[in-house]
């Protein structure tokens, strides 16, 4: 898990157990208990020892323990050996290794390259011909 600049992490040990909205202005490690809603800045990173139902918005995730409800992250969700999902992963990226278990549906969330011109390339639409040589008059 990449820390971020500042490298503020808060952490929820392994004896706490929360319930209601965490949030984080940077990175957050669970390793305890949280029921509810956890909104970071950063990334968050679940332990192997954590126990996890929430919805989970983040710029990356790594699941190394139990985590049931929903993941939304801008970057990359990492499910870990040892890490189990219940629930669906909205990411751009991932990853999932050997020893982890996934229950839900994945959504890789895929932003289109910014367009210069505001959006996509116009279709060519056929246009009429209008008769330019003694051929094109025949009818």
């Amino acid at each position: 898990m990449a820390e971020q600049q500042s490298g503020e992490v808060t952490i929820v040990g392994q004896g706490a157990k929360l319930e209601g909205t965490v949030v984080s202005a940077g990175s957050l490690r669970i390793d305890g208990q949280v029921k509810g809603q956890i909104n970071a800045d950063g990334d968050v990173m679940l332990s192997p020892q954590s126990q996890v139902e929430a919805d989970i918005h983040a710029q990356n995730v790594v699941v190394a323990g139990r985590f049931k409800g929903s993941i939304v992250v801008k970057g990359k969700a990492e499910l870990a050996r040892g890490g189990r999902v219940d629930g669906n992963i909205t990411s751009k990226t991932l990853t999932v290794e050997e020893g982890a278990i996934f229950q839900g549906q994945s959504i890789m969330d895929q932003q289109p390259p910014a367009q210069s011109s505001g959006g996509a390339a116009p279709v060519a639409q056929p246009q009429p011909k209008a008769a330019s040589s003694p051929e094109d008059a025949k009818v």
